[in-house]
């Protein structure tokens, strides 16, 4: 498939980060009015924003689904950051369903469902078959930011560009750019005076520049990751976010993002009803949790955090209190939860141009 995919001409449920909630996008099909096997009376089509697995209790299952109505015709999807990690090897919290390796740190999370060894090459082969890019004329379908280099870059990519070899690339370019002997000195005296407090919340820690502009280049000169996991910026000041001290901002990009034709994404844990589930800043601020964005109020959010629904499953907690699957229809923008709720989300795109916020900066964990 290519990296950057048209979407069909169809109406569409684009259907937020999943995150192994199988047992949610069930119930969110039946409401949307999907069989089993992804099948809509109406011709409508399912779209996916990525992040299709982790956290959750049945990420096999998801996935499963997902391929399906993928290669059968009926849906499209675009790679997320938790796709790519796997498809990197990378073990992070929450994946061990992928890796079976029985990850201490993955028992938060709850009892999952894992993955036979056999069929890890499958569902590898069918994720890195996603395109980065969803598009048509009137949308665009991303997982995280739409990084206009970026899409640049794939547009230029060779026609027969895989994911796995445009990563790669990239990624040598990314490294090259932290490679700079002066860089690397200064990030080696600084982790030297202060590396031994970076995970001190209490410490006094100064702006380290060397490791800000390190962790930028990191993130910002591979385009994919920029896609799949955001934009960030060096930071004005240091702050402590994650367990560490963090010297780069995550950008809300959308109050940059001035073209005409509606993005919609996921990733960014958007909270219903102001319900503050995930520890740390929310990027959106005062923006109502179903209003669309950005200077034009074209660019929506349809991630609402069901990502730590698995913190609701325990005794106190109420799953789907604060913790919602969503769905935007189009063109109707229609948004629909899992849990029921229905909300009418008309766009702002008829209004002039807002003056673009000087706000492009916001503090949290950059590492979704």
């Amino acid at each position: 498939m290519a990296l950057i995919a048209t979407l069909p001409g169809a109406p569409l449920d684009i259907i937020g980060d999943v995150h192994g909630e199988y047992a949610a996008l069930a119930t969110l099909l039946h409401r949307l009015g999907y069989d089993d096997r992804g099948r809509h009376g109406g011709g409508r089509r399912l779209v996916f924003v990525g992040d299709l697995c982790d956290r959750g209790p049945d990420s096999p299952a998801v996935v499963d689904f997902v391929q399906r109505v993928v290669q059968e015709g009926r849906g499209h999807a675009v790679i997320g950051n938790h796709e790519l990690n796997l498809l990197r090897g990378e073990r992070r919290e929450g994946n061990d369903w992928f890796w079976g390796e029985g990850s201490h740190h993955d028992r938060k999370f709850g009892d999952f469902v894992s993955v036979p060894a056999a069929r890890r090459a499958e569902i590898a082969s069918f994720l890195g078959s996603l395109p980065l890019v969803l598009e048509r004329e009137d949308l665009r379908v991303v997982h995280a930011a739409w990084y206009v280099p970026a899409v640049a870059h794939l547009r230029n990519a060779p026609s027969e560009a895989t994911l796995a070899a445009q990563f790669d690339h990239w990624e040598r370019v990314s490294d090259a750019a932290i490679s700079d002997a002066a860089l690397r000195r200064l990030v080696a005296e600084e982790m030297q005076h202060w590396g031994a407090l970076l995970h001190d919340p209490n410490a006094e820690m100064p702006m380290l520049h060397g490791c800000a502009r390190s962790d930028a280049l990191w993130q910002m000169g591979n385009p994919l990751r920029a896609l799949t996991s955001g934009i960030e910026r060096e930071a004005q000041q240091p702050f402590f976010s994650g367990g560490k001290w963090r010297f780069v901002d995550r950008v809300r990009w959308w109050e940059e993002y001035t073209d005409t034709v509606p993005v919609v994404f996921g990733h960014y844990w958007r909270r219903p009803q102001g319900s503050a589930i995930k520890a740390g800043p929310d990027l959106f601020g005062p923006i109502d949790a179903t209003a669309w964005h950005g200077p034009r109020g074209n660019v929506f959010c349809v991630d609402f955090s069901v990502g730590a629904r698995f913190l609701e499953r325990k005794p106190t907690g109420v799953p789907g209190q604060a913790t919602k699957l969503a769905a935007l229809r189009w063109p109707e923008r229609t948004l629909i939860f899992d849990t029921g709720e229905m909300h009418h989300a008309p766009a702002d795109q008829d209004q002039p141009l807002r003056p673009v916020l000087d706000i492009s900066r916001w503090k949290g964990n950059p590492r979704t």
